[in-house]
């Protein structure tokens, strides 16, 4: 740690900072940075693990841009396969705010859909440094041209990661002459999402399948079955939710796929995914607990990595089980005219995404801010939706797991195997970057 702080001090010795703002102004101009990125996804509603993936490699590029990162290359020592990225000349007068920033809307603009959305912000961010803090030409040109060599090695490494692959995989098909299999299900009938994301390289994970869970209860019609006590229980609580869970139910929905019918109107509602709601508490998180601006990165990076790790170990192990939801076990075994509360996703039932994902994710804010650390998540006040107080990051997490039984699309066991399984995942990473005194930024 000495020898960094030393590296650090010969970087600020040789490379003077812009002063352009305050360290609290450049923590807020990130957090708001990283929201633009959140709102492109929106646009294009991006898939979940689809989404995982641009704030992974967006955040990372973010992260990568500091100085100190230079100095050891922390978190890139600790993915499976230890990646060393070259370090561009550096700026004269270098803008770690800046670099780290653009850094983040440069990748997000290129590997986005609608990433072209994000030159607008690009240009603004450019503007506002040359003409509020009085930067020089050569500052703006310097500082630019570092940010851009940084996104092109992330971007680089994102093309090899079997994204560009999947469209070239066998289409998925349903298995329809099997009872207890996932079937597409109602309003919209969706084919099956990202069917073939475990193919996609985690950072840290050996595989995609090194945390899978036990396997889930077997189907069965047999009312005396363990199955059908998990199908009964989700019938039973939709049909009685109280005004609590159905306000949790709908804080934590979170799906990007959601379709409502208005008469013969087809009307969807965008929804921002379950990773991006963990990267706005992260936000949150950052602001109240007054983090520096090297924290803040850091803390969205790690966050991002390991959500997108834990989305490829969720769909994994969803389409190897490729488990019946419930509204199709109840519509054909109980009552056919039962709907849950939230719209069912299109992808198979076990694990539970959110469980496996909201675990791991309170697993690394905990690392980072403690494991009684009280907040209010205002996040969801985008979508008209009041905010939610919890006394700790895993107090969130329970709640964003159990609301998947009240929304009526989860059986209990993919809530509750869901969230061993991301709990591991994320203590594991953790393991692996505590070496590096991540947490001391």
């Amino acid at each position: 740690m000495k020898s960094l702080l030393l590296t650090g001090a010969l970087f600020l010795l040789l490379h003077p900072p812009v002063k352009a703002q305050s360290e609290a102004e450049a923590v807020n101009d990130f957090i708001q940075h990283a929201f633009y990125l959140s709102e492109v996804m929106l646009h294009d509603a991006a898939s979940p693990p689809a989404a995982a993936r641009f704030y992974a490699y967006a955040m990372w590029g973010a992260f990568q841009s500091l100085p100190a990162t230079h100095a050891s290359t922390p978190l890139t020592s600790c993915f499976h396969a230890a990646l060393s990225l070259d370090v561009p000349p550096l700026p004269t007068r270098f803008s770690e705010y800046f670099c780290a920033i653009y850094a983040m809307l440069e990748i997000g603009k290129q590997m986005m859909p609608s990433g072209y959305l994000l030159k607008e912000k690009e240009d603004k961010l450019l503007r506002a440094y040359r003409k509020k803090y009085k930067w020089k030409p050569q500052d703006a040109e310097e500082n630019k041209n570092f940010a851009l060599q940084i996104a092109a090695q992330v971007i680089a490494y994102a093309r090899t990661d079997g994204y560009f692959l999947l469209s070239a995989l066998p289409r998925y098909k349903p298995v329809a002459k099997e009872e207890g299999h996932w079937y597409p299900t109602p309003p919209e009938y969706m084919a099956a999402s990202e069917p073939h994301w475990k193919t996609i390289r985690p950072f840290f994970l050996d595989s995609a399948g090194q945390f899978a869970p036990p396997l889930p209860v077997p189907f069965s019609t047999d009312k005396e079955s363990a199955f059908f006590s998990l199908l009964e229980e989700v019938y039973r609580t939709g049909n009685a939710l109280t005004k609590e869970q159905k306000e949790a139910a709908a804080f934590w929905d979170c799906n990007p796929f959601a379709v409502f019918y208005s008469g013969h109107a087809a009307i969807g509602l965008k929804k921002i995914s379950p990773g991006g709601h963990w990267i706005l508490i992260s936000g949150i998180a950052c602001r109240q607990a007054k983090a520096s601006f090297r924290k803040t990165a850091a803390v969205h990076a790690m966050l991002a990595l390991v959500l997108h790790d834990a989305f490829i170990s969720c769909w994994d192990e969803k389409y190897r089980s490729d488990r019946i939801r419930p509204q199709t076990a109840i519509n054909r075994h109980v009552n056919a005219e039962w709907t849950p509360l939230l719209q069912t996703p299109p992808f198979p039932e076990y694990t539970s995404g959110h469980s496996v994902v909201s675990a791991a994710a309170a697993e690394v804010l905990s690392y980072f801010f403690g494991d009684k650390f009280r907040f209010t998540d205002t996040s969801e006040e985008y979508f008209g939706l009041p905010p939610r107080t919890f006394n700790s990051f895993r107090e969130a997490a329970d709640e964003a797991a159990l609301s998947r039984l009240y929304g009526g699309i989860h059986f209990r066991d993919a809530i509750e195997d869901g969230q061993k399984q991301g709990t591991s995942i994320g203590n594991f990473v953790i393991s692996k970057v505590k070496r590096v005194n991540l947490a001391d930024y």
